[in-house]
């Protein structure tokens, strides 16, 4: 079993949004992402999705991307990102997803001997127009991470999905760093970030812990695969 993680993938199949407004780059971006996916990824592999999955507005305009990536190859595990409009009560979600797509809200999954934990997180405190909402937000989706790595049920090794960075813009730690620290977490996927934003990337070996960056553009839109040792 290997392990796969791209995030933002900014699908839009119900009302097609061309992506090329934000660089060319862009253009057919999801084809690129596809053709990589299904020449590396087998079925019983895991493929993290950490937030912006899909344009749509309502779960039933999202059908259609969901349908798309439950068509891929590998078992698919996700979180919410703060574009994820359509994502409703985690009921309804889970109902619209095929069966090898696990969306996580305030709980985990166990694929062979990896449990997946995750929360959308936030931004953090002290950016700029941080307001009391955001504080409200913040604290809640710490919450729901802390409810995700409560819920793992023996001493094998976790890796989390966030779709918000685990740093500040000045590349310091947050309270989500904190309170995945005493957890037995390996690795830890983000997306989120984009175009100038990628200038103060943090990755690597912080805390006792591997940080990812996956947002599909930062990775030339292929699937970065995280080693577990």
């Amino acid at each position: 079993m290997k392990i796969f993680a791209i995030g933002d993938l900014h699908l839009s199949g119900h009302t097609p949004k061309p992506m090329s407004i934000f660089g060319d780059h862009w253009q057919g971006h999801w084809d690129k992402i596809k053709l990589d996916w299904i020449e590396r990824v087998d079925e019983e592999d895991i493929v993290l999705v950490p937030g912006d999955i899909s344009w749509a507005m309502k779960l039933d305009e999202a059908q259609v991307d969901l349908d798309d990536i439950g068509q891929l190859p590998g078992k698919k595990v996700m979180v919410r990102g703060n574009h994820d409009y359509w994502w409703s009560s985690i009921s309804r979600v889970r109902d619209a997803m095929d069966e090898n797509i696990y969306p996580l809200q305030n709980d985990s999954v166990k694929h062979g001997n990896i449990w997946f934990c995750g929360s959308r997180g936030w931004q953090t405190p002290g950016a700029r127009e941080f307001s009391d909402h955001d504080e409200k937000i913040f604290k809640r989706e710490l919450m729901r991470l802390e409810l995700s790595l409560k819920s793992v049920k023996d001493d094998d090794p976790i890796v989390v999905l966030l779709h918000y960075p685990p740093f500040n813009d000045r590349g310091e730690i947050t309270e989500f760093v904190k309170l995945m620290k005493p957890y037995r977490v390996e690795h830890v996927v983000f997306g989120h970030l984009h175009g100038i934003s990628l200038k103060n990337v943090v990755e690597g070996y912080i805390e006792g812990m591997h940080f990812h960056l996956v947002s599909c553009d930062y990775l030339d839109f292929k699937l970065k695969q995280i080693d577990i040792v």
